[in-house]
C-alpha cells in the first residue's frame, strides 16, 4: 500500500465494488477531496496484513479521516453526512428520510450479502442446481420489498426529484 497524506480523506476502494462506488458518488457529490487507494479484490489485496490493519473485516470500502477509520458503505455514508453537511445525502422531511434508510437497509442487508456470499455457501453445501433457486427466491424477495417501499415515493429519482441516500444503493442516476 502506498504512503498516504495524513490530512486528506483516504478511500480504500476497488473500482468494481458497488459498495465502494456508492461512497465515491457521495464524496464527489459533497465536493470532498480524497485520495483513492486501490485495493484489488481480484488479487485478494483485501486479505493482506496492510489492509486488514486498516479494516479487519477485509472488505472495501474503508474511509480514513485523520485518526477515524470507518468501514461499511452505509456507515461511511452516515459519517460523511454527519461530518460534512454540504449537499445533504438525506432529505429534511422525516418520512422521506425514513424511506431512504429503509431502502438502503434492504439493499445492504437483504439483497447484497446474498449476491456476494450466500450463493457460494449454497453451492458448496447443496450443489450448483440449488444456487440459482436460492438466489432467485431470496434476492427476488429483497427486490420485491424494495419496489413496494419505493412505489409511491418515486419522482425523477427513487424518493423524489433530488439525489439522496437511496440513489447510491439502487443506482437510479
Amino acid at each position: 500500500m502506498a504512503e498516504v497524506d495524513k490530512k486528506k480523506l483516504k478511500l480504500y476502494s476497488f473500482w468494481m465494488s458497488s459498495c465502494s462506488f456508492r461512497v465515491r458518488i457521495a464524496l464527489n457529490l459533497k465536493g470532498l477531496q480524497y485520495q483513492y487507494i486501490p485495493v484489488d479484490l481480484l488479487k485478494e489485496e483485501q486479505l493482506t496484513p496492510e489492509f486488514t490493519e486498516v479494516n479487519p473485516t477485509g472488505y472495501v470500502p474503508a474511509l480514513v479521516d485523520g485518526d477515524v477509520v470507518v468501514s461499511d458503505s452505509l456507515a461511511i455514508l452516515m459519517y460523511l453526512e454527519d461530518k460534512y453537511p454540504q449537499h445533504p445525502l438525506l432529505p429534511s422531511n422525516l418520512h422521506q428520510r425514513a424511506i431512504n434508510y429503509q431502502a438502503a437497509n434492504i439493499v445492504s442487508s437483504s439483497i447484497q450479502p446474498l449476491q456476494l456470499f450466500g450463493h457460494k455457501s449454497v453451492k458448496e453445501k447443496f450443489g450448483a442446481h440449488e444456487e440459482l433457486s436460492f438466489n432467485r427466491y431470496h434476492i427476488g424477495k429483497g427486490f420485491e420489498a424494495f419496489e413496494k417501499l419505493l412505489k409511491d415515493h418515486a419522482g425523477r429519482y427513487a424518493t423524489g426529484d433530488e439525489v439522496f441516500l437511496v440513489c447510491f444503493f439502487c443506482s437510479c442516476f
